[in-house]
């Protein structure tokens, strides 16, 4: 796994975010007046879609800046977990969108009203650029971290999103058919809770101290196992203390014992090779004591 510089990161992310935010803040407010206007529950859908992600970028941000903070006081792990708390909020929030998106949808097949296709069509057209280059800025660091990658795919989802706007603002045009404006609503609701019902769980599941899914837990025990002079080892723990900081603790049996490099050589390895970067090692010349539990 390739690590970019948290200072590099930092300020990278900095100016993505602040970009991202202002672009889709003026973008949300042409997209309801315009949606008002032309009287399209599609357009209203995403803009409802778009303020949840204005919102999304605004608190990750935060939590960002917030993980940044040095350890102190009670917290000694510093404010890292906020970023996976925000996840979960992002998700929630979104999830809050889908039901004013669906219930003005609902509305809009009980009571039909024509819909203004070319003003669509125009104000999607914008949505696809503005979303294509938001996506483009988190592009590079939604590998590394969850709440970059949560603001990657939701602007690359926003434009396809805004793509399919566009396409039932055509259909209308053609065929004069004004249910296509709200089955595109329902379309979105779907691609809305495709994409966020993963952020979600994949945030509950660091949250809950899960191993990370970039991480297989038995290439680890195994990785540990095959280094010299280890004959066993138990109490393996790996979990997120952010979306882009992973730790491990681990007792190994080492009954000859060790040289003074060896637990910084294996963390060193740890990291290359897994990119676990917090670990903490316990090294023990006894056998395994029968009473204590090897998965707690």
């Amino acid at each position: 796994m390739t690590h970019i510089p948290e200072q590099d990161n930092r300020v990278t992310h900095k100016k993505a975010f602040l970009i991202g935010i202002i672009l889709n803040i003026v973008f949300v407010g042409v997209e309801i007046f315009y949606g008002l206007v032309a009287n399209s529950s599609a357009l209203l859908a995403d803009a409802g879609h778009n303020a949840g992600d204005v919102l999304s970028l605004v608190f990750a941000w935060t939590a960002a800046w917030l993980a940044t903070l040095k350890p102190k006081g009670k917290y000694t792990y510093g404010l890292r977990k906020t970023t996976i708390l925000v996840s979960i909020l992002n998700a929630l929030v979104l999830f809050g969108a889908v039901v004013l998106i669906g219930w003005d949808a609902i509305g809009k097949f009980k009571h039909p009203e024509p819909v203004a296709g070319t003003q669509v069509m125009t104000v999607a057209g914008i949505g696809i650029v503005i979303n294509t280059i938001t996506a483009l800025l988190f592009m590079k660091g939604q590998k590394e971290d969850l709440n970059i990658k949560g603001a990657f795919l939701h602007m690359a989802a926003d434009a396809a999103v805004s793509a399919g706007v566009l396409i039932a603002g055509l259909l209308i045009n053609l065929t004069g058919l004004q249910w296509i404006d709200p089955v595109m609503s329902l379309v979105i609701i779907g691609v809305i809770l495709w994409g966020t019902w993963q952020l979600f769980t994949d945030s509950v599941d660091l949250a809950l101290d899960a191993v990370p899914k970039n991480i297989d837990v038995e290439k680890v025990r195994l990785f540990l196992l095959n280094q010299k002079g280890v004959e066993d080892l138990h109490d393996l723990h790996i979990w997120a203390i952010s979306t882009t900081k992973i730790s491990l603790t681990a007792h190994l049996i080492m009954p000859n014992g060790h040289d003074d490099q060896f637990i910084n050589d294996l963390q060193e390895k740890l990291k290359n090779h897994f990119g676990i970067e917090h670990t903490t090692l316990q090294i023990e010349t006894g056998e395994i004591d029968k009473n204590c539990n090897p998965n707690w």
